[in-house]
This record gives structure tokens, C-alpha cells and sequence, in this order.
């Protein structure tokens, strides 16, 4: 099995960094800490939404469409003019938005996670150009990572509570959801995920300090290393699409756990040889 080893980009020390995606700019989310951040070149730059953010997509329009805490909504490229999207609403108290984003419909996708353990069960959310808002994925433990196959034919889904990676069939025409089945089982927590070119999945490892990458028929060839345990997010990037950043979390580290990772919650990158897709983009 190959093995990588990944190199340092941002000193970003966020506290859960997630969903990053490339634009000609780096963009991503400090989920707790409620930021969007974008590094431009060197120019390392960020907003505050007010409340925790899930995730953060392109629209074609030119500005952003989020996941906040509880509700869908759009803002400015800058974050400004920040409103909600749709009357879709989630109880606040109990789950948050976590990972999404936009399909190749012109769609965007969001799930839920709990805020404690014992919390209900969540659920993964499409939300249309109109602003309607539908489940198409219920009884989820705790929503994570997804990306579709450039067919528009398989749509592959990360439950983190399960410890794996499952894969739908699509209706290529307008990405209804068919027969799911269990793609790979990673013995850990999956988080955030993404293809490459060659059909492989590339899936973060929460608390293993490892990016894994998996064949189309579930078998793991490639895996990264990095110097810090809570590895989130992946997305291919850079001129070519054929740098993958990775994203990190130093969530209720010690500070004993800082001192011994003081890398947590920074930004990463290797090149692996294989290139990735662009981000797909909400149609709203």
C-alpha cells in the first residue's frame, strides 16, 4: 500500500475545520468556531456568520449558499448579505447542520448530526434552487461526507456513526436516490470524503491522523499521514485540481493534547498523482 506523507499549508488553528473546496481559492469552515475562511494565494482571510456553520458551497450565481446551524441560506461571495433560504427548519437544541454540499443538479445537499451522543436520530437534506427543502436520507446517526460519481450514476455517503461508506444508485436525470449498499467499512469514524479521476474515494479518518483512499471496488491502496488525529475534510485544488487539501480539528483538545499537536486545526496538502473535479455548483 502506498503511503504519503502530507505537508503543512495554514497555521488556520481552528477548532473544527470542514468542507473545503476549491474556486481558484482554497475556501472552508470553522464549524464551531461560526467562520468561512478563503486563502487566496497567501492572503488568508475570513467572516463570521454568528452561529456555528456546517458547511459552505458556490452558487452559479457568484455568491456562497451555506448550511448554518439550523437553516439553510445564501449570502455574498464576502459573506455579506447574509439571508435565509427556505422554510426548513431544525431543532437547534438538540442537532446542528454538519458536511454538505452542492450536487450535480444544481441541488444542495446537507445532513445532521446530534450535539451529544445520546441525541435523536438526523437525517440528510436536499435543498432545491426554489428554496424547498426535502429528507432524502433518514434514521443517520451523525451526517458526514458525500460526493457523486461524474456519471451523475452512484452517490456515495458517509454515516460517521456507522463507521462507513455507503454508495446509492442515482437517477442520472435528476439525482432521485435508488438501492444503497455498503461500500466499505473503514474500522473508524469516516468524516468528510471525495473522488478523484480514477473513480477512487478519498475519505478522512476522524482520530486515526489519516486520509485513505479507496478503490471503486472498496479496497484501500493509498493511505496519507498527517501529525494531527481529528482529520475532517478533503477536496482536490491548486491549477490542475491535483493538490488534495485536508482539513483538521483540535475539538475539545486539552492542553496537553495542543501541546503534543500543535498542528490541529491547521490546513494540509499533498499531491497524490491523480487529479480531482471541480465543485459543483447550487443553481439558486
Amino acid at each position: 500500500m502506498r503511503e504519503i506523507t502530507a505537508d503543512h499549508v495554514l497555521a488556520s488553528q481552528c477548532e473544527l475545520a470542514e468542507g473545503p473546496l476549491w474556486d481558484g481559492r482554497l475556501r472552508w469552515v470553522d464549524i464551531l468556531g461560526g467562520r468561512v475562511h478563503t486563502l487566496d494565494g497567501d492572503r488568508h482571510t475570513w467572516f463570521e456568520v454568528g452561529d456555528p456553520v456546517g458547511t459552505v458551497g458556490l452558487t452559479r450565481g457568484g455568491g456562497l449558499v451555506l448550511a448554518l446551524v439550523d437553516r439553510f441560506a445564501l449570502a455574498d461571495d464576502d459573506g455579506r448579505n447574509l439571508r435565509p433560504l427556505g422554510a426548513l427548519r431544525v431543532d437547534r437544541s438538540t442537532v446542528r447542520f454538519n458536511d454538505g454540499k452542492p450536487d450535480p443538479w444544481g441541488n444542495f445537499c446537507a445532513g445532521t448530526m446530534p450535539w451529544h451522543d445520546d441525541g435523536p436520530r438526523c437525517a440528510l437534506y436536499r435543498l432545491r434552487p426554489d428554496g424547498v427543502a426535502a429528507e432524502i436520507v433518514g434514521d443517520v446517526g451523525l451526517s458526514n461526507g458525500m460526493d457523486w460519481t461524474p456519471d451523475r450514476r452512484l452517490f456515495y455517503y458517509a454515516d460517521s456513526a456507522s463507521g462507513a461508506v455507503d454508495v446509492f444508485d442515482t437517477d442520472p436525470d435528476d439525482g432521485t436516490l435508488g438501492a444503497r449498499r455498503r461500500f466499505v467499512t473503514v474500522g473508524g469514524v469516516p468524516d468528510g470524503l471525495t473522488l478523484d479521476a480514477d473513480g477512487c474515494v478519498w475519505v478522512a479518518i476522524w482520530g486515526s491522523g489519516e486520509l485513505r483512499r479507496y478503490t471503486p471496488a472498496g479496497e484501500q491502496d493509498t493511505v496519507v499521514r498527517l501529525p494531527v488525529s481529528q482529520v475532517t475534510s478533503v477536496a482536490f485544488g491548486g491549477a490542475d485540481l491535483g493538490t488534495l487539501f485536508i482539513t483538521s480539528a483540535r475539538e475539545d483538545f486539552t492542553a496537553a493534547d495542543l501541546e503534543a499537536q500543535p498542528q490541529a486545526g491547521d490546513i494540509f496538502a499533498c499531491t497524490p498523482g491523480v487529479t480531482g473535479f471541480p465543485p459543483h455548483r447550487f443553481n439558486g
